[in-house]
């Protein structure tokens, strides 16, 4: 017989650390939260250092607004954000943090430092989260967050890291996927001391260039469609672009980097008549919504979201992926698009 055990309120840390299960996966989420960060600072450059794949070190500088003296403290608590401040901010965020958790979970598996200036103050202040000590540091307006030794304090997640090339990659892949999306920023990538990637600001078509290759941009389409509430903007690939893996495929929703069934289904579906087999296509798609009409409160990491209305999604971007591609095709071709409907006439609608 199952003896009853007294209920107890858990320790800080250990709420921190239980979040840090959710929050942080592997190296390229910290990686991915820390970016977040600096950009809704409002950085024009971005610099990232990695060590043994950001299991010895994720070092994230930017030249934003940086964190007031009197507010670093708090920078590292628990549900503690600059984001929101009421269920209406949060039903209608826009920025890319906003729960105010990840630093304060990141810290409580990890050795972090904080080191910040705004421009405003007559220099730096850096922040040692495990003792709390606050002392002046040498440093331009901006923040630099330093997070070393990941998962330290909790070595059994550790071991289901993979090799650091592997580590590497995927922050890579976290690093690529905000680059695109910000190409009015710069970001500058450093390896085991080395220079591994430097992309300048520059407009969109330079930087899918830049980051995914000629052959892209050329066997490519541009998207630019407003249907209904949506703005679907971007490139997708011709079918001969197509891939033996869902590899290159990026969709942003308000700019946020997203990994959604429903917008690829959606787009799938548009290379029915034209993608055979197991192919996948190559895209770049950016949908532009009211912050209302979307979830983005649904994943601990934030890398899904949910619609309002997500019939409303669907056919918009099959509608205009598939008007996309439509312009690559001989006219003999080139599919019957139907009419698009609003949500409301769909229920109105009869079968013939």
């Amino acid at each position: 017989m199952v003896q009853p055990r007294p209920i107890r309120d858990l320790p800080d840390e250990l709420i921190s650390q239980i979040a840090a299960g959710e929050v942080v996966e592997r190296p390229a989420s910290v990686v991915r939260e820390l970016i977040d960060n600096a950009l809704d600072a409002g950085a024009s450059h971005i610099v990232i250092r990695l060590m043994a794949g950001g299991v010895r070190l994720i070092s994230v500088e930017d030249d934003g607004a940086g964190i007031a003296a009197e507010d670093l403290p708090r920078a590292l608590r628990r549900h503690a954000t600059s984001k929101i401040a009421s269920l209406n901010d949060l039903e209608h965020v826009l920025t890319m943090g906003f729960r105010g958790e990840a630093l304060a979970a990141v810290a409580s598996i990890a050795d972090v430092t904080l080191t910040s200036r705004t421009a405003g103050m007559t220099h730096g202040q850096r922040l040692e989260a495990r003792s709390g000590e606050i002392s002046p540091a040498a440093r331009a307006p901006g923040t630099t967050m330093e997070v070393r030794e990941l998962f330290y304090a909790t070595p059994a997640r550790r071991k289901f890291l993979k090799s650091d090339a592997t580590e590497l990659a995927h922050c890579m892949e976290a690093v690529r996927r905000h680059a695109l999306a910000r190409p009015h920023v710069a970001f500058t990538v450093w390896s085991e001391g080395r220079l591994l990637h430097q992309w300048r600001a520059c407009t969109l078509e330079q930087r899918l260039r830049d980051m995914l290759g000629e052959e892209f941009v050329s066997g490519s389409r541009e998207v630019d469609a407003t249907i209904g509430p949506l703005r679907i903007q971007g490139r997708v690939g011709i079918p001969t672009l197509s891939r033996a893996k869902a590899d290159l495929q990026y969709t942003y929703v308000n700019d946020r980097p997203v990994k959604d069934r429903l917008i690829a289904h959606g787009v799938r579906a548009a290379y029915d008549d034209v993608l055979h087999g197991n192919r996948q296509p190559a895209y770049v798609l950016f949908v532009s919504i009211a912050p209302e009409r979307v979830d983005v409160n649904v994943h601990p990491a934030k890398v899904e979201v949910r619609f309002r209305d997500s019939r409303e999604v669907h056919q918009a971007l099959h509608r205009a992926v598939e008007a996309a591609l439509a312009t690559s095709m001989p006219p003999l071709l080139q599919p019957v698009l139907p009419p698009f409907l609003p949500p409301t006439a769909h229920l109105n609608a009869v079968e013939p």
